[in-house]
């Protein structure tokens, strides 16, 4: 009797694994669902004549928590020759090194736009890595406010929020802004999936910043998936801008406790600089 059980359990793992296949297979990503109003708008890109670009629906969140906030977006075209610095975020989470990365581009006017790769939830969900695995979870690029980004994760959430100057040729950061914004308006035609392995934050980061450097940025590292020590990377090419040793310089840019502070700052992209741009780096 033994063997009838083990061959039927056998055949029952099988459908099971040709069912499971079957459905990620015909499953399609989609721009048509009951999203979470923070994530309902995608950002859509204009290229106008004389490197003008024109953002539309930059998210600005004015949040008293992650459940309570102001919901607001606004439209603004920008010369691409007035994109001068490109900082790297990174936002621990969770423990176990997970933490989620996103660059923020400077303006010569001194105002700053975030970039944010992010899953697309639905109404009420919440994010879950194995989920995302398996094609649950569509993925966006947020254009926002450093306000909305940065400042939810340092004085709503409490979270830790790290913000590296990256070391570059201005050309090389408008090349990257170019590419994201040109990706995040092909994500708003043409959906995909986010994939906790190959189509996350931090892998898409990467393929976008290499351009950072004339070095080369590892194909693959265990970092992609666990991105807290992902500054390590960055720092061993060269690309922070900073002669510190890297455990001083991960301290120095620690902004959270500046971000604190800053609540009620007219200015809060340059507040949460402007101790960086004074503490003396030697």
């Amino acid at each position: 009797m033994a063997e009838p059980l083990i061959t039927a359990l056998l055949i029952l793992l099988a459908l099971i694994v040709i069912g499971g296949a079957l459905f990620l297979f015909f499953t399609n990503p989609s721009l048509s669902r009951n999203w979470s109003p923070d994530q309902s708008v995608m950002p859509s890109i204009h290229f106008l004549d004389d490197n003008k670009i024109q953002i539309n629906n930059i998210r600005n969140i004015h949040y008293r928590s992650t459940r309570d906030y102001d919901l607001e977006f606004y439209d603004r075209t920008i010369n691409l020759e007035d994109v001068e610095s490109a900082w790297l975020a990174i936002s621990p989470f969770g423990g176990y090194g997970v933490a989620h990365t996103f660059v923020s581009f400077g303006l010569k006017d001194g105002t700053y736009l975030a970039i944010s790769i992010e899953i697309r939830r639905k109404l009420k969900q919440k994010f879950d890595p194995v989920k995302a695995f398996f094609r649950q979870f569509e993925m966006m690029y947020v254009i926002a406010d450093e306000k909305d980004v940065i400042k939810v994760r340092t004085n709503t959430i409490k979270a830790t929020v790290r913000l590296f100057p990256i070391q570059t040729e201005k050309a090389r950061v408008q090349a990257v802004f170019l590419d994201m914004l040109k990706r995040a308006d092909k994500l708003g035609k043409e959906p995909e999936f986010y994939n906790t392995i190959w189509n996350n934050c931090t892998t898409n980061i990467i393929k976008h910043t290499k351009r950072f450097s004339d070095k080369p940025i590892p194909v693959w590292d265990y970092r992609y998936l666990v991105p807290e020590d992902i500054d390590k990377i960055a720092y061993r090419l060269n690309m922070i801008d900073t002669h510190l040793p890297y455990k001083e310089a991960r301290e120095h840019f620690d902004i959270t406790k500046i971000a604190q502070q800053a609540e009620n700052a007219k200015d809060f992209s340059n507040a949460i600089r402007a101790e960086i741009v004074r503490r003396p780096i030697e």
